[in-house]
């Protein structure tokens, strides 16, 4: 399935506001409910380019991502958001309507393992991922110079336990600064606390350096290698109070037999860590991720 393209401005090649858009939703299933946004559409003189939806039988509930695009001149989000509404009402349902012009803003966090870290800024540098990258934050200045040479703001947030509370508050200070959509742990080493989990809710992705829930904490690939794995593999997932246990994205893998060292699964596995991390990020800012209590569903 391919998402609609935001028509650009022949002048500076910018997508222009007001026609392209995403709607996605989840309510109780029941009839009548694509029926009630097609309608929607129709008023606003909107055309779907794209639409997936899920009906789950054993929740009863029911999920969709619509793609779509004004068929005449651009349209206030206000206005298709009054339509969506009148036809909407009775269904219970919880909404969400996106313009894509608006390219998602990320901020980057990284400690000392830069993989995930210079594999997203060479796929946003190259236009692989929709997404704006707002800044860096580290607690260490390993990759200033990285982050520097793509010209995106790097900041030093030091963490120490006395300090943990300051450095989260100053993690605050910038998403606020940067009017950042999303924060990404690009293999950064410190757990959030509870508190900052709630308040990033649904807004921050990590990436776990296995499948989860097996071989958690410090050295994951040796603790694989001694277990003789046959799979290595990498999690991404959203961020919440529980470590590690937070709404899975996406997850990869890499089949592997007892000739691998803990070295060479490592270096594996690193690939692995990018290629989920950068997926999983690109079906978010896409608006293709939906969360379900402590499950998603992927409209990939």
């Amino acid at each position: 399935m391919t998402t609609a393209s935001a028509r650009t401005d022949s002048t500076d090649g910018k997508a222009v506001a007001g026609t392209n858009f995403v709607l996605t939703l989840s309510c109780p299933d029941r009839g009548g409910i694509v029926q009630a946004i097609a309608n929607a559409l129709v008023e606003t003189h909107c055309t779907i380019s794209d639409s997936q939806q899920f009906g789950d039988p054993s929740t009863k509930a029911f999920f969709m991502r619509v793609a779509f695009s004004r068929e005449t001149d651009p349209i206030e989000l206000s206005t298709l958001e009054a339509a969506i509404t009148s036809h909407v009402a009775g269904f219970d349902m919880n909404w969400q309507l996106y313009d894509s012009a608006e390219r998602h803003r990320i901020i980057l966090m990284v400690s000392k393992q830069g993989h995930c870290l210079s594999d997203l800024l060479f796929r946003v540098h190259s236009g692989l991922l929709p997404v704006h990258v707002a800044a860096v934050v580290s607690n260490h200045t390993d990759f200033e110079d990285l982050t520097n040479w793509y010209g995106i703001p790097f900041h030093h947030v030091p963490v120490t336990k006395e300090t943990k509370p300051h450095a989260e508050d100053e993690l605050r200070r910038l998403i606020k600064q940067y009017s950042a959509d999303t924060v990404v742990l690009a293999r950064y080493m410190q757990v959030l606390s509870n508190e900052l989990c709630d308040d990033l809710a649904g807004r921050a992705i990590n990436i776990h350096h296995s499948l989860l829930p097996s071989f958690k904490g410090a050295r994951p690939y040796s603790q694989a290698y001694d277990r003789g794995v046959k799979v290595i593999g990498a999690t991404a997932h959203y961020v919440t109070g529980d470590l590690d246990e937070g709404p899975i994205i996406e997850q990869d893998f890499i089949r592997v037999d007892h000739t691998r060292d803990p070295k060479e699964l490592t270096a594996m596995g690193r690939d692995n860590e990018a290629l989920a991390l950068a997926r999983a990020l690109k079906w978010h800012a896409e608006r293709r991720v939906l969360l379900f209590g402590n499950r998603t569903i992927v409209f990939n």
